[in-house]
């Protein structure tokens, strides 16, 4: 999950995240250690706290440059969806 990296670039502690996340600052450290997953309310709101979509928490890995990520899915995602596409037809 990208809660932390997010955090850290809006500038914000944990205990700032827990309060407009109406969250707790246990459950957020929590989650950003792996120790508990988020609900899906939990989720909409600490995205709308840190101002990103949702899934912005989930689907890239925020650590990662854009380099590395069109890098991955030159590699791994498109020749996945040519060979799904091709047994298709």
């Amino acid at each position: 999950m990208n809660m932390k990296y997010y955090r850290e670039q809006r500038k914000l502690s944990q205990s700032e995240l827990a309060i407009q996340a109406n969250s707790s600052n246990g459950m957020i450290g929590n989650i950003e250690s792996g120790k508990a997953k988020p609900s899906f309310d939990n989720i909409i709101k600490i995205a709308a706290a840190l101002q990103i979509h949702p899934a912005d928490l989930f689907l890239r890995n925020a650590s990662t440059t854009v380099s590395n990520t069109k890098n991955l899915l030159r590699t791994e995602l498109i020749p996945q969806i040519e060979e799904f596409v091709e047994r298709r037809l």
